[in-house]
This record gives C-alpha cells, sequence and structure tokens, in this order.
C-alpha cells in the first residue's frame, strides 16, 4: 500500500510540476502564454520572437554513417551571427511526435533557450560558448570510427575493376559482370561470388550476392545493407566501392595507409608531413 502511494504521489507530483507546451498555427505558447513563432521549409524550422523576427534556425539531420547505422540530429544556426553552427541532440515529447514538436520540445525542455518570456537569445549564444557534447551510442560512436578509417583510405575503384587507395592500385575485383561500371551496385543474384584479391594477386575474399555477405579469406563475415526501419531507407544494394571499403576494414593487411618518401619528407595520406 505504502509503496503504492509513493507511486501514485510520483506521478502526480511530474504531471502538476510538468509545463504544458503547445504549437498551433506556427505559434509556440507555454502554460498558455504566446512565447514565439516558429515555421518551416522541409526540415528546417525558423524560430522567430512575437514580432516575427527570425532568430535562430533548426535543421533535422538523418544520414547514413556506415552499412546500415544511421545518425539523427539538429543543426543549429543563428541568423544574426552564422559564424558557427551547432551539431545537437534533439528530444521528443514521445516516440510518435513530428519534427515540428520534437524541435520546440527540444528548445524548452533540452535547450533552454525558450522560456516563459520568449526566446532567450542569451541562452542562445551561451550554447555556441559552451557547446554541449553529443551522447552518441556505442553502435554510433563505432560507426563514425570506421567512416574515419574508410575516408582516410580514400578508395576508389576504376571502370576495369582495378582498386585504388588514394590514387594508388591496391586490388582489383573478377568474375565482375559484361555490363560492369565502376559506380554500379552489385544487384544481379548471380550464383558467381564475385572476388577480391590483392595487388599481389592474393586473395583477400569474396562477396556473395544472394546472401549480400563478404566473406574474407580468414574466415570473418559481413552483411551489407540490412533492412531497417527509422526516418530513411538505404540502399538495398551494395556499390563495388562500398565492398571494397569493408573488405578493408575486415582485412586491416588488404589496404594499409600509403607512405612514400620524398627528399627525405614523409608524405601520407596525400598531406606532406
Amino acid at each position: 500500500m505504502k509503496k503504492s502511494l509513493i507511486i501514485l504521489f510520483t506521478i502526480l507530483g511530474v504531471i502538476f510540476n510538468a509545463q504544458l507546451i503547445k504549437t498551433k498555427r506556427g505559434i509556440v505558447s507555454l502554460e498558455g502564454i504566446h512565447v514565439a513563432k516558429v515555421s518551416n521549409k522541409g526540415s528546417i524550422y525558423t524560430f522567430m520572437d512575437l514580432k516575427e523576427t527570425p532568430i535562430y534556425t533548426i535543421e533535422f539531420i538523418d544520414k547514413s554513417v556506415v552499412d546500415s547505422v544511421r545518425d539523427s540530429y539538429i543543426k543549429l544556426n543563428r541568423i544574426y551571427n552564422q559564424e558557427k553552427t551547432l551539431d545537437l541532440d534533439y528530444i521528443s515529447p514521445s516516440a510518435f511526435s513530428g519534427d515540428e514538436k520534437s524541435a520546440v520540445y527540444t528548445c524548452i525542455k533540452g535547450l533552454k533557450i525558450i522560456d516563459e518570456r520568449g526566446i532567450n537569445v542569451k541562452n542562445l549564444d551561451d550554447l555556441f560558448k559552451d557547446i554541449p557534447k553529443r551522447k552518441l551510442d556505442t553502435k554510433t560512436k563505432e560507426a563514425y570510427t570506421t567512416k574515419t578509417k574508410i575516408d582516410k583510405l580514400n578508395i576508389t575503384v576504376n571502370n576495369v575493376g582495378e582498386i585504388l587507395s588514394n590514387g594508388i592500385p591496391v586490388g582489383y575485383f573478377t568474375n565482375l559482370p559484361v555490363s560492369f561500371g565502376s559506380e554500379d551496385t552489385v544487384s544481379d543474384k548471380t550464383f558467381v561470388d564475385i572476388e577480391i584479391y590483392d595487388a599481389k594477386s592474393k586473395f583477400i575474399g569474396k562477396y556473395i550476392t544472394t546472401t549480400k555477405q563478404i566473406k574474407t579469406a580468414g574466415g570473418k563475415s559481413f552483411t551489407l545493407f540490412r533492412e531497417m526501419s527509422g526516418r530513411a531507407s538505404i540502399l538495398k544494394f551494395p556499390t563495388y566501392k562500398a565492398i571494397a571499403e569493408r573488405m578493408a576494414i575486415m582485412d586491416p593487411n588488404f589496404i594499409k595507409i600509403q607512405e612514400k618518401v620524398i627528399v627525405g619528407e614523409v608524405v601520407k595520406d596525400g598531406v606532406q608531413k
């Protein structure tokens, strides 16, 4: 009985202390008082004072980091000082809230840049002085680490199936279709696996078109482009470049950051040190 009363009073306390936030016809109200206005064009929401003077914008971003991992966040930009844009996490009042409700809720509850007196410009400016750190989950952090490694390798595939890293040949594909193009996606479910070899013709691994799996010569396997739910869908089929990139991550010995010595100086990743 005592435990039930504690839970009841806790719930009532949350209800009575919660701020009433409403957005109707572009007018943001807090406890029944109009405090700001908002309009949108696509995924960009412009917040204005009650005189309709634009103060800042919030843009919703949803992007693929690597493979099936996506990252959703907002970009905050001041209209009166656009020297810097902030990438920030956002919060929503419920799992079914749209972008407008999430933007308003984040401004009031998360960032504290709208209060009962309107848009708090001081708090807005303070965000740009002391930038909040994003709270990425482990999966997203690992995806960004992988992407950084991939970007450094700067992998490309030419029109004959040769794999290059920073412009240097490091391997090649075999069993390519007759109509192969370097920018093509691997969409044909053939019974012939697409194989990858390094520049010395050593077998590195293969891509199985029927299962969308990459398998290394050492036995590691990875399924590319799994189906997922969310704000946006992802490609059903990978590009040859994506296959080479994932193989490079799975087998670090396949492609290493190229170094050249030029007149006693080291050139790494195309940048002279």
